[in-house]
């Protein structure tokens, strides 16, 4: 098996996605007219850092995507590019005895 071949189109399908989930983590924020400055307040990052995943130049750590999914109300997969239905997140089950 050619590992450098996998890894090679791997590679440039990371960016491929990190460029995806950047327009659209940049597209909702704007959509909702808040500044970066407020989105990295609660991220407990500096706008300047937060500005880098917008822009695809830093991947986006998964405890900040866990925050702007319950601060969007938007699940992971379109924030990720996987799906461009922009569904709200699942409410949580309460658990059921059997």
């Amino acid at each position: 098996m050619d590992y450098d071949k996998i890894y090679t189109s791997h590679k440039r399908k990371g960016v491929k996605a990190m460029t995806s989930y950047a327009k659209r983590i940049r597209d909702t924020r704007e959509d909702r007219d808040i500044k970066q400055e407020a989105i990295a307040k609660v991220l407990h990052t500096s706008q300047s850092y937060y500005s880098k995943y917008e822009l695809g130049k830093r991947p986006l750590p998964i405890e900040h995507l866990i925050t702007l999914c319950k601060l969007y109300d938007l699940s992971a997969d379109y924030l990720l590019g996987f799906t461009d239905e922009p569904t709200p997140l699942p409410k949580p089950q309460k658990n059921k005895r059997l």
